[in-house]
């Protein structure tokens, strides 16, 4: 959730497709899949003529499902990032909640990637994980390794930069994992707790990740660990988040977290010229302190103004991005189909009513002239791209994340299951300063 005017351009997000997929100077060709070493780093778009919004379904809330709003082969590919032992069968790594960003570190470009990840033996990312990964590269196309931490924990697992299995690094003065997010066991689930939805941020010359602790966890919410050397660690919680996640606890997720356990999930960061603000889930955001250790105390979180839909659907993942000197805030959203009157069918960001059903997992993006709102209606930027975030590239290409949602068999179709859960990126477009939206790269 960083503003790419305050500091050199760089990048984030790619596609998909087995091997990888041609982008760049042919993405106005008919998709003709390559291999991510032939893809182009980027394409300048400063000489050709600002695209046209498109109009939006009506009423408000329907989803815009036209093929031009997916990931395809000439628009997007899946990140080479370095296989553990435990991704060579499937050969690529299986992620959930894909974030990738580029920043400028001593005057080179430096990518960084992360998500959410699954152990061996497991079909998802619970009821427990073993914690964080981070990856690295010069390049969007690669090579991606990766962290070196082996600096940091000679013998361990390399690229892993946090888990609730580094409890006995805890020291005094210095917590690394909080007693809420120790793993813990009942007889239902037996071993639980795992990290979600990871992102990793530089501000002030500093390297944080800001995180959640999952439905499975002592209590369930967001956290911010900061590094005390490079983007590799050591990293250490916060002081804020010693005792609870941020922001209060209130009643909801699944029935089995236990009451005063849940508190706002998918924190984010975004930061500007020196102030940083922690964006929650879904609507609330909160200024960090100067020492960044923690919010700045208030009766109430703040929330954004938005342009809700009618009903307001559950929301999720939500990330600020600037650009063109707009305020983007993004959120994931499930398009869910229903059968109108005269049996077509319909769909839209709606309520899970009966009769309605998970389709795909969209990501929807409003747009302001300040942080705090009032913020657009919203439109859907990339279908099947929810749960993302918006980067640009050293070159100053604007991309975004994805990860192909494997819930209900990915886009609904157990076919595709394979395809799911795997860091991409794809391609935005800016539809210019009287437009302002951003869009996945559509076909000219």
């Amino acid at each position: 959730m960083t503003s790419h005017e305050n500091r050199p351009p760089v990048g984030r997000r790619a596609l998909l497709a087995g091997a990888a997929a041609g982008l760049g100077a042919a993405a106005a060709l008919p998709a003709q899949p390559a291999s991510a070493a032939s893809v182009p780093e980027s394409a300048s778009v400063s000489g050709r003529r600002h695209p046209a919004n498109w109009p939006d379904p009506a009423p408000y809330g329907l989803a815009d499902t036209r093929p031009d709003l997916w990931p395809r082969d000439d628009n997007s590919f899946v990140l080479p990032l370095e296989l553990r032992p435990r991704d060579e069968e499937r050969g690529v790594v299986w992620m959930r909640d894909t974030y990738v960003n580029c920043f400028v570190v001593d005057g080179r470009p430096l990518y960084v990637a992360t998500g959410t990840t699954r152990v061996p033996g497991l079909d998802t990312a619970g009821p427990w994980n073993d914690g964080i990964f981070v990856w690295t590269a010069r390049s969007l196309q690669g090579p991606w390794r990766l962290a070196d931490t082996t600096g940091v924990r000679p013998g361990a697992e390399k690229g892993k930069v946090w888990s609730p299995e580094f409890v006995g690094e805890n020291r005094p003065g210095r917590t690394v994992v909080a007693p809420w997010q120790e793993y813990w066991y009942d007889e239902q689930f037996g071993k639980r707790g795992q990290a979600w939805a990871p992102e990793l941020h530089r501000f002030g010359g500093k390297w944080y990740l800001v995180a959640c602790m999952g439905d499975h966890s002592k209590k369930v919410g967001s956290f911010m660990l900061v590094s005390e050397g490079g983007v590799e660690g050591p990293y250490r919680l916060v002081e804020g988040n010693l005792d609870k996640p941020f922001g209060d606890s209130f009643i909801g997720g699944p029935a089995f977290i236990e009451p005063g356990a849940y508190h706002h999930i998918d924190g984010s960061l975004y930061s500007e010229g020196d102030e940083a603000w922690l964006v929650l889930h879904n609507n609330l955001y909160a200024r960090f302190r100067d020492d960044m250790e923690d919010i700045v105390p208030t009766t109430d979180l703040p929330a954004f103004r938005q342009s809700p839909y009618s009903p307001e659907p559950y929301l999720e993942g939500a990330y600020v991005f600037k650009y063109g000197g707009k305020y983007f805030l993004l959120h994931a959203a499930w398009d869910r189909t229903s059968v109108n009157a005269d049996g077509t069918t319909r769909q839209a960001y709606d309520t899970p009513a009966t009769g309605r059903v998970q389709y795909q997992y969209d990501a929807v993006v409003a747009v302001s002239d300040t942080f705090e709102g009032p913020y657009s209606q919203r439109w859907t930027a990339g279908v099947g791209a929810g749960h993302n975030n918006f980067f640009e590239d050293h070159r100053g290409q604007l991309w975004a994340t994805f990860f192909n949602n494997p819930n209900f068999g990915y886009w609904s179709n157990a076919s595709r299951l394979a395809e799911a859960a795997v860091p991409g990126v794809v391609r935005v477009e800016w539809t210019g300063p009287k437009g302002n939206r951003l869009y996945v790269r559509r076909r000219d």
